[in-house]
């Protein structure tokens, strides 16, 4: 999954944890491939070298990391995760009934609710776009991305506590 170019909303511990993770990335994290790497080249014939193949894997995955991340942290908009007053904006979690059905998320970036229970939805994502500036009560349709109308009314906003 690609990350979207447009700004995405962070809280501090977030924008601070990523930040974090891409200096680790950048440092430790390549320093460590390119060894496994050297180790397994070391080791002979690259065509059937499992370890070579894998370690080179792992280095594409982690260099997509650093670009995901350097994308992110760039274009983030940092800010405490706002106080709620009953209207839905990034960094609040929202309780909506969506096609019968009662759901509990976040309106931010997947990565502010890491290690945590919680489904995330983009601002720029079908449903978080159609409920942004909706206070509780409110009911909006919506065309998920399999081209059904559907229909999102929003029960409660609370502040998000991480």
């Amino acid at each position: 999954m690609s990350q979207d170019s447009s700004v995405s909303f962070l809280t501090q511990d977030a924008y601070d944890r990523l930040s974090a993770e891409l200096e680790e990335l950048k440092g430790n994290g390549r320093l460590e491939i390119a060894k496994r790497i050297e180790a397994a080249r070391e080791e002979g014939d690259l065509k059937e070298n499992g370890g070579y193949h894998a370690a080179k894997d792992e280095q594409g995955k982690i260099e997509a990391r650093i670009v995901q991340l350097t994308l992110l942290l760039r274009s983030a908009t940092v800010a405490e995760a706002p106080q709620s007053h009953g209207v839905v904006e990034p960094g609040t979690v929202i309780t909506a009934t969506i096609a019968g059905d009662e759901s509990i998320f976040l309106i931010g970036n997947r990565e502010m609710a890491a290690g945590t229970e919680l489904q995330v939805y983009s601002e720029q994502s079908p449903l978080g776009a159609a409920i942004i500036g909706l206070k509780v009560g409110e009911t909006t349709t919506y065309t998920a991305p399999n081209g059904k109308e559907i229909t999102a009314t929003v029960t409660n906003v609370e502040t998000y506590t991480g």
